[in-house]
């Protein structure tokens, strides 16, 4: 009985035992689940900020991929309008001629003669000398500018007629042929039709059609008029007709030079009934009008080109490559240049230098994941020691994912380091080092005065000193990241070599007890992409002088008044601090504000008397012919929207009734700059106001016509920026000298 108590004792002990083992795992367990639960989650969580990150990437990859089609596309489009206004500029030279129109005059006249009448040239009555005269005037042109048979056509047979292809031809005030040059065809159908539109004034463009030889074919028409006729509503007593084949002239302006990539390829198409027509050659060996296909074909580039030219989008092109793509219009005649290059080349080193972030991303966190739970697990269950074996084991790891991560960075274009708050480095990757010529090795330890020069170093540690402070204050990675270009250099020649422009990403990084907080940088290089968008910057302004420059000769009394104005709106809007594109905006819009001025006559421009309510408000109005003349062009601010609302005022009284906020702050600086100098500068009817009495003027309109904020600035600038010497200028009357001149 002893033996069989001590049993039952012995197995209750063993079951008390093991319910308090139980009792131990559970709340164990629990926390393993929520221990794992969160792990899973921050590593869900990981992945998609790195597949978000990954996105963010491939767009702005297409982004610069659009700014260097666009360029590209620009400069060719711009050839190409050269090209079309050279062949324009021949025929209005030859329809101007005026020994052609005086010639032209007497075909007329002796037509309408009696026939006993005698010619005064000595001729006929029909004016055979005159037609003489005229076909040698059309010959010589033709063989100077091209408008001739092409060599290869010239060179058959002498006994075999030769097929009209192309020449310059006159035709009279009814259409009929008067004198041609040699290989010009009958001067009929099209080109009768376009004849007959050209004698109501109108320059016509015959576009592009496959002339008798087989071969793209261009013509082009002016009204010849008689030498008393100024061309103004009179009826034209011939027209000039030129014909033109297609050839390399046209062609090669199609054609980027330094072109490096491959597949980079430019043509023009237009669209012919439900067909896109390709007018030029294109690269896989089709001839130009050679191909057309079906508007309405899925994704085709040319179709999305014509329907939406200036566009950029991600299309197919004629041969169902897939490709970026960006249009351009070309002026006065239906077609649209196409600059495309393929998808695969464009993008096929970011998409391998992103899969590979990806892929390293999440190797990176599927690692870090592991580790910390295998570290973790067996430090709730093994000894010490091989707690310190698996410390030393996920160390190793860390070792290989780190190196794994160098690879990584020194296989991206971009230099990354990072930095102390010394500007010590602490890492760098190879494009860094060679950016730098020194091995990355060797730049550790080292300061960036000492790498980099003290001017960049000084650039780029004044940021991140600012970084460093507020990131000390909100702890905030994402918020205190920062992205700035820095210019280094002549940034005034784009040709300097010495020129830089460096794009640069601040990222703080957060310390710990063996390495002190960081910045990293990551440096790429914009020079070049740079330095073509201040070549288009600068195209733009010498377009713009250009224009200014035809309203400013046809009143000397306004001459430079445009230029006037784009400097004081400018002057008043960096007075202001306003931002860079403001001050880009009242600028462009100052210079451009009078382009409607050309529509209105000399004589009213230059009226010493008193002026009618009529004229005044046409010259009032001007700024909104302007407008419409300036609609469909594409500037970088709203250009043509402060044009349209510098007439407002600040009571609401304006042509559109806009009133205070509502006007757009670059059109009340613009109204101030215009009325400034306006009033200060001498008119045919009055002499410059004092730049005293005009202040005055100002401030009495302030609330009324005029924003206080501008009208302040510009009297601030004036009083103690040295304005009044440096516009003193303004206020000279142009010399009698000038006023003939003009």
């Amino acid at each position: 009985m002893a033996n069989d108590a001590s049993a039952n004792k012995e197995k209750n002990t063993d079951q008390d035992a093991n319910e308090q083992l139980e009792d131990a795992k559970r709340p164990v367990n629990k926390l393993v689940f929520i221990g794992v639960t969160i792990m899973l989650a921050a590593m869900a969580g990981s992945v998609f900020f790195a597949f978000k990150f990954i996105e963010s990437e491939r767009a702005r990859a297409l982004q610069e991929w659009q700014i260097r089609l666009s360029i590209v596309a620009d400069s060719r489009s711009s050839a190409i309008n050269a090209w079309i206004e050279s062949n324009f500029n021949t025929m209005t030279d030859l329809s101007q001629n005026a020994s052609l129109q005086l010639y032209m005059s007497e075909i007329a006249a002796a037509k309408n003669a009696p026939p006993e009448e005698a010619n005064p040239f000595g001729g006929t009555a029909g004016g055979e000398a005159e037609t003489t005269y005229l076909r040698n005037i059309l010959t010589a042109t033709a063989e100077r500018t091209g408008f001739k048979l092409p060599v290869a056509a010239a060179q058959v047979n002498a006994n075999i007629e030769r097929v009209g292809i192309a020449g310059l031809g006159l035709v009279d005030s009814e259409g009929f042929p008067v004198a041609s040059s040699p290989g010009m065809p009958p001067m009929i159908g099209r080109l009768k039709k376009a004849a007959l539109k050209a004698l109501e004034g109108e320059p016509t463009i015959i576009d592009i059609f496959k002339g008798a030889s087989g071969l793209p074919t261009i013509g082009f028409v002016m009204p010849v008029y008689g030498i008393q006729d100024d061309g103004e509503g009179a009826k034209g007593i011939g027209a000039v007709i030129g014909l033109k084949v297609i050839d390399e002239d046209l062609y090669s302006r199609l054609v980027q030079p330094g072109e490096i990539t491959e597949t980079s390829e430019t043509y023009m198409v237009r669209k012919s009934g439900i067909q896109v027509e390709y007018l030029t050659p294109l690269a896989d060996g089709t001839p130009p009008l050679k191909r057309a296909l079906a508007i309405d074909t899925p994704d085709l580039a040319g179709s999305y080109g014509v329907t939406s030219p200036g566009g950029f989008a991600i299309k197919r092109d004629y041969s169902g490559v897939e490709t970026l793509m960006v249009s351009r219009p070309i002026a006065d005649v239906p077609w649209v240049l196409i600059r495309k290059i393929s998808r695969g080349e464009a993008l096929s080193e970011t998409e391998t230098r992103l899969n590979t972030m990806l892929t390293v991303f999440i190797l990176i966190i599927s690692g870090v994941t592991m580790a910390v739970f295998a570290v973790w697990r067996h430090g709730s269950s093994l000894r010490a020691t091989q707690v310190a074996q698996n410390f030393k084991t996920s160390a190793e790891n860390f070792e290989n994912l780190s190196k794994f991560m160098n690879l990584i960075s020194n296989a991206q274009p971009a230099g990354i380091v990072a930095v102390t708050a010394d500007t010590v480095y602490t890492y760098a990757n190879e494009p860094a080092a060679l950016d730098a010529g020194i091995p990355a090795g060797d730049m550790l330890g080292k300061t960036m005065a000492g790498v980099l020069g003290p001017i960049k170093a000084q650039v780029y540690s004044d940021i991140n000193d600012k970084i460093f402070k507020r990131f000390a204050e909100t702890d905030d990675r994402d918020g205190c990241r920062q992205m700035h270009i820095s210019t280094f250099g002549d940034g005034e020649d784009d040709d300097e070599d010495d020129l830089q422009v460096i794009k640069s990403d601040h990222i703080p990084l957060r310390g710990d007890r063996e390495h002190p907080p960081g910045i990293l940088m990551i440096l790429d290089d914009i020079t070049e992409l740079t330095r073509e968008r201040r070549r288009s910057e600068k195209m733009l302004r010498q377009l713009i002088n250009t224009l200014v420059s035809v309203v400013d000769r046809r009143d000397p009394f306004s001459a430079n008044h445009s230029f006037h104005v784009a400097e004081v709106a400018k002057a008043v809007a960096e007075e202001m601090g306003c931002c860079e594109i403001t001050a880009k905006t009242v600028d462009i819009a100052g210079s451009l504000m009078n382009l409607g001025k050309i529509f209105i006559a000399p004589e009213l421009l230059t009226k010493t008397g008193d002026l009618s309510p009529e004229e005044r408000h046409t010259l009032m109005s001007s700024y909104l012919v302007s407008v419409d003349l300036l609609s469909d062009v594409t500037f970088e601010g709203p250009v043509v929207d402060t044009i349209r609302d510098m007439g407002e005022t600040w009571d609401g009284h304006g042509p559109l009734g806009k009133n205070g906020e509502d006007i757009l702050d670059s059109a009340r600086i613009l109204a101030v700059a215009n009325a400034f100098v306006g009033m200060v500068s001498a008119r045919a009817y009055r002499d410059a106001m004092t730049f005293e009495k005009v202040s005055d003027i100002l401030l009495s309109d302030t609330g009324t016509k005029f924003d206080r904020k501008p009208v302040s600035a510009l009297i601030n600038f004036l009083e103690n920026r040295d304005g009044k010497e440096l516009w003193a200028h303004f206020r000279v009357r142009p010399t009698e000298t000038n006023e003939d001149t003009y």
